[in-house]
């Protein structure tokens, strides 16, 4: 496992940085914005990091245990493509009822993040990967992520507080670590 300096340094020269999207990117858990679909745009998170990834050449990844639709929302409100969403698909009969989730996807089973950024390596070739997240899902998400940020702007979550090496409270301490290089 990489030291807290060897982390900070594959953040500052990641191919891709993948973002946990409930209470991380957005301010609440998922399920709730889905209440209240029309505010998912003010409750995006800090905006300039994405922006000063994609600055640096450095993709942008939403994985989420989330929903599709919403996290889309999220993604368009950040300029990430939504082919770089992977999230949990809602099924609906004709009829428009609930029909479940798609359980095909990656994100639906444990492990999911850590399969999508499998994916990501083998498909794009990605040499360094970090993944950002509040929750035990980001966490177990590395390995095969090169580096874990634990998150905790939004909730705090005990168990990522006390195993992260890496744990921050706002992404303007990741700015100022893009800054250094």
């Amino acid at each position: 496992m990489a030291s807290l300096l060897e982390m900070k340094e594959i953040f500052r020269n990641a191919d891709a940085v993948c973002f946990d999207v409930d209470s991380t990117v957005i301010r609440e858990e998922g399920i709730d914005e889905l209440a209240k679909f029309c505010g998912v745009g003010d409750a995006v998170a800090e905006m300039e990091l994405v922006n000063r990834l994609h600055q640096r050449g450095v993709q942008v990844f939403l994985v989420s245990g989330g929903f599709q639709s919403i996290v889309e929302h999220v993604a368009l409100q950040l300029n990430i493509p939504t082919a770089n969403v992977f999230a949990n698909r809602l099924k609906f009969y004709f009829n428009g009822e609930y029909a479940g989730f798609d359980e095909t996807q990656p994100t639906a089973e444990s492990g999911g993040k850590g399969k999508v950024i499998t994916h990501l390596k083998e498909q794009f070739h990605f040499k360094k990967v970090v993944m950002i997240g509040d929750g035990a899902t980001d966490m177990e998400a590395c390995p095969p992520a090169d580096c874990f940020i634990g998150f905790g702007g939004n909730v705090i979550r005990k168990q990522v507080k006390e195993k992260a090496k890496w744990y921050i409270t706002h992404f303007d301490e990741l700015l100022k670590e893009l800054e250094e290089q």
